[in-house]
């Protein structure tokens, strides 16, 4: 008897995930490009790359899950749904004692509580301002004149913080310029930064509050200055997955999976 795979399809809006498991949930790929200006285009260059990786055929894959901003668009998707629920699930998989997830994505940011197998039971959201997720990230950077990788080095954390106050991207990024023109160390500026994401973050935890363990998913999970920031807030260790951007795609392509087991046993 032939084994079956699952796939599903994470389309965010900076970048597009694929993950193939096998009929026992094993991760066999997983694939993470930009989006880019074309959704459809990265969902197939996704597919096809981590097919390849998996030595697999389209064929084999028997049902694909589409989620993300961008999941009306996969044109291949034999079912769609939110990335809130297949965050939980993804979390519930790799740290089973999750109560909590914290997702930071590319344009928003998410607080979701689950049950013991991965369902959403309540879930928080900031969609509407950048600040808090990892484009506010990228402008900092840039402004900064620092690669991502500089800008989550731990020893930023350790020092004086610089106050950034704003939770508008627009304006913070003018108080990061204010203070680059007071010749303010840029360690001192990078520490503000991260403190001022925590504190949205923070904003949002306490209007849901946090039961049992929490795992942080999605891409700005990669920061580990902001993670020990986070863990300082909260007062309590925070799972990290091994590739945090990928959670969302993992938890939709388990979906697909259990839809095929309720409906064929």
């Amino acid at each position: 008897m032939s084994e079956n795979y699952f796939a599903s399809v994470d389309v965010g809006s900076l970048s597009t995930d694929v993950v193939i498991i096998n009929s026992a949930g094993k991760t066999m790929s997983e694939v993470v490009l930009d989006t880019g200006v074309n959704g459809v285009a990265a969902a197939q260059k996704a597919i096809d790359l981590a097919l390849e990786h998996s030595n697999l055929t389209q064929e084999q894959v028997i049902a694909v899950t589409a989620t993300g901003y961008g999941r009306a668009s996969v044109p291949f998707a034999s079912g769609k749904t939110t990335e809130i629920s297949c965050h939980g699930v993804g979390a519930h998989q790799l740290f089973p004692k999750t109560g909590t997830v914290i997702d930071i994505g590319g344009q928003d940011s998410k607080v979701i509580q689950i049950d013991d197998r991965g369902r959403m039971l309540d879930f928080t959201m900031n969609d509407k301002c950048a600040a808090g997720t990892g484009r506010f990230l990228e402008v900092m950077a840039d402004r900064l004149e620092l690669g991502l990788n500089e800008l989550s080095d731990p020893s930023h954390i350790t020092g004086k913080s610089a106050r950034i106050s704003s939770t508008c991207t627009v304006f913070a990024e003018s108080e990061v310029i204010s203070l680059m023109a007071k010749h303010t160390r840029r360690e001192q500026i990078v520490n503000g930064l991260q403190r001022s994401i925590v504190n949205r973050i923070w904003s949002m935890v306490t209007s849901i509050g946090i039961e049992g363990e929490v795992t942080l998913t999605g891409g700005v999970a990669n920061n580990r200055g902001l993670v020990l920031v986070l863990e300082e807030k909260l007062g309590q260790k925070l799972n990290v997955p091994e590739n945090p951007q990928t959670v969302g795609a993992l938890g939709a392509a388990l979906i697909a999976l259990r839809n095929f087991n309720n409906q064929h046993f």
